[in-house]
């Protein structure tokens, strides 16, 4: 039995030998996350320099883009790292700091894509009253709750994990994920199981309600009026409703894969799956909003031609 004043350290035991394509793996993920890099800061930039993108819509999102690069920041240095060591360890001040960034992550991402679908509700419902509703402070004030809310959650939840006294070490992850250092516990995790449960269905419920509340009120103005409006709807609404599909998804088989036996299912296939939603997610987005958005559209081709 390993108590938790022994665990200096904890083991990755996803990570197979991969021998002669280990350089492959690595070219393969760092040509990714140089990707991810250089699609959100670009997008940063086009809505940061050019000032008829500084409304509501448009700083939600540049948000949103410094959030794909804070959470891909958290996973990829430590996905090279790891591939190209031959001993899969990492030290648990290291190991929690990474879970707090992966799930701080998330929760902005959720909460940001919520505050969206809201402010896509009020102007499509309210466009007279819109810019009364959504004012510059009020935006400021939802971003900045967004991110300390997600902060001080991700803190308290760290705090109840990293107090556990644990019977091991080994995490069968490629990366440092919170449930799996609580179902290395061998104290009491009530107060810590609670807590979780508690914030699935408080926080997340009440997002995903508001979101498709939105989106439901929407599209029942939109289908009620002219042709123009339901187009204009569609093609505000889509690349918001496909970026919440795919974090959702990816989101909804990590805490599947958390909680229920998935031996069945290839290791490899794991992975893959466990690292869709921190590696597609950020990508995805920029590439979405960027090609479906005619304003940031059209100024990244201003850009690519200067």
């Amino acid at each position: 039995m390993v108590n938790s004043t022994h665990v200096s350290y904890f083991i990755l035991s996803a990570y197979s030998d991969t021998g002669v394509f280990k350089p492959l793996y690595f070219l393969m993920i760092l040509a990714l996350y140089v990707c991810i890099i250089g699609a959100n800061v670009l997008l940063i930039v086009v809505i940061c320099v050019n000032r008829s993108l500084h409304e509501p819509m448009y700083l939600f999102l540049c948000s949103l883009f410094v959030n794909e690069l804070y959470g891909s920041t958290g996973l990829f240095p430590f996905l090279l790292l790891q591939i190209l060591s031959d001993i899969h360890t990492v030290s648990a001040p290291l190991c929690f700091l990474q879970v707090f960034s992966l799930y701080t992550y998330g929760s902005v991402e959720l909460f940001t894509l919520g505050i969206m679908s809201y402010d896509r509700y009020l102007a499509i419902c309210y466009p007279l009253q819109y810019n009364t509703r959504m004012t510059p402070n009020k935006v400021a004030f939802l971003t900045v709750f967004v991110w300390l809310y997600s902060i001080l959650t991700s803190v308290v939840m760290i705090s109840l994990s990293a107090s556990l006294q644990l019977c091991g070490n080994i995490i069968n992850k490629v990366y440092c994920d919170n449930f799996s250092i609580v179902k290395l516990a061998c104290s009491d995790t009530t107060v810590s199981n609670v807590y979780g449960l508690v914030y699935i269905f408080t926080v997340i419920l009440a997002l995903i309600i508001l979101i498709l509340y939105s989106y439901m009120r929407i599209l029942r103005v939109c289908f009620s009026g002219c042709k123009q409006s339901r187009q204009k709807a569609v093609s505000t609404c889509t690349p918001q409703l496909a970026s919440l599909l795919n974090f959702s998804f990816g989101a909804f088989f990590e805490i599947v894969q958390g909680r229920f036996n998935m031996r069945k299912i290839p290791n490899i296939v794991r992975i893959v799956l466990s690292l869709y939603w921190l590696s597609c997610q950020p990508l995805f987005n920029p590439l979405l909003y960027g090609l479906n958005v005619t304003n940031i559209r059209v100024l990244c081709r201003t850009l690519a031609f200067w």
